[in-house]
């Protein structure tokens, strides 16, 4: 079977089966499409299918558009990979572990080295119980939200450690600060003008193109309340607020508070694969796809870049992904990948959580196209 054969058994088995509702998968080489794909329901209720335009909530998939605006504000002179975040950012000053102010950097933010973490409700490590995440709802600021951890010791010193965290909602309160306006006008400026892209942001675009959330069940994917509480895995459970991102007063959380289309994720990509065109130096696109955590790692085989993980070793980590793909996604179903070497993109945004971005449709969509 051919990519396009094996992708389709792959997408269909997942609806079939009822651990998929509705995905856009689409597939580049080179720059040109080689499979493209909309299948399921945006909202199986009203027997609404999806459509490639169709408007998914991002989560983590927010991480690498605010990532790139930064990069790109480097280029511009804005600030620099070393700048102390303290300083562009005067309200965010947490302490470190040992109680004395800490030093953290631009690059710690972007690598997420910069001792900061997510809390319980998110699955992951406690920072402060009262910080709202990118996923929840709120009517906080930026600032009213995460000065709260000004009282919270970092969870390790910054530049020695690697975890998933917080560090991109920090990141976005540095473009709206340095640019001025809010996070979506720093990445409307750097990002989404210069890709020509126009229905993806902290607000939704066109509120008939928004998909259901769902969330895995037996037998079948169940809607979304408000909020929901989903188990990813026993240490892990998720609270999602499918209304925040048509809440206005929410704070634009640069680590997962945007929603958008399959379409805009694969013009960012694509970006990068054209090494930076339009966007960014060669150099900064060529760099924010490498390592950057030098010999601290995710996982065995895996290390981070500027805007997603590294695969180093596929072996070490029973990967179909080939040596060098830079990849990611976001909690409320999505996936996607850049192999630099072959200028192969796969963009999957799913309306189904843990399934389409921590479960076997990943996977087998991944051994699908690299084989």
């Amino acid at each position: 079977m051919d990519i396009a054969a094996r992708t389709d058994a792959v997408i269909d088995r997942s609806i079939d089966e009822g651990r998929i509702v509705g995905t856009v998968v689409k597939v580049l080489r080179g720059g040109e499409p080689v499979y493209v794909r909309a299948a399921g329901y945006a909202d199986r209720e009203a027997g609404k299918p999806v459509q490639e335009d169709t408007i998914f909530r991002y989560a983590s998939v927010t991480k690498p558009f605010v990532a790139t605006a930064a990069l790109a504000m480097i280029d511009a002179g804005k600030f620099t990979l070393d700048s102390h975040v303290s300083e562009l950012l005067p309200w965010f000053h947490p302490p470190g572990p040992d109680g004395r102010q800490a030093v953290i950097t631009v690059r710690q933010l972007l690598t997420h080295t910069a001792g900061l973490t997510y809390k319980p409700g998110a699955g992951i490590l406690s920072v402060h119980d009262s910080i709202s995440l990118g996923i929840e709802n709120t009517n906080r600021t930026l600032e009213e939200n995460f000065s709260l951890h000004n009282t919270v010791p970092l969870a390790y010193q910054p530049g020695t450690a690697w975890e998933y965290s917080i560090a991109i909602d920090i990141l976005g309160a540095i473009l709206a600060e340095v640019h001025g306006g809010s996070v979506e006008d720093a990445l409307r400026h750097y990002v989404f003008a210069p890709l020509g892209i126009a229905d993806t942001g902290f607000r939704v675009a066109d509120r008939e193109r928004l998909a259901t959330a769902y969330y895995n069940a037996e037998p079948a994917p169940q809607p979304m309340g408000e909020p929901e509480r989903v188990k990813f895995s026993e240490e892990m459970t998720y609270t999602f607020s499918p209304a925040r991102i048509l809440n206005r007063e929410a704070f634009q959380g640069g680590g997962g508070g945007m929603a958008g289309t399959a379409d805009a994720v694969v013009r960012l990509l694509e970006m990068y694969r054209r090494d930076g065109t339009g966007v960014l130096n060669t150099e900064t696109a060529r760099a924010a796809c490498r390592n950057q955590i030098g010999d601290l790692r995710l996982r065995p085989g895996v290390r981070f870049s500027f805007i997603g993980s590294v695969m180093e070793n596929p072996a070490l980590d029973n990967s179909h992904l080939p040596e060098g793909t830079v990849a990611w996604g976001g909690i409320y179903g999505n996936n996607w990948c850049y192999h630099p070497a072959s200028g192969t993109v796969v963009v999957a945004l799913t309306n189904t959580a843990p399934e389409g971005c921590d479960g076997p449709f990943k996977f087998q969509l991944q051994e699908a196209v690299f084989g």
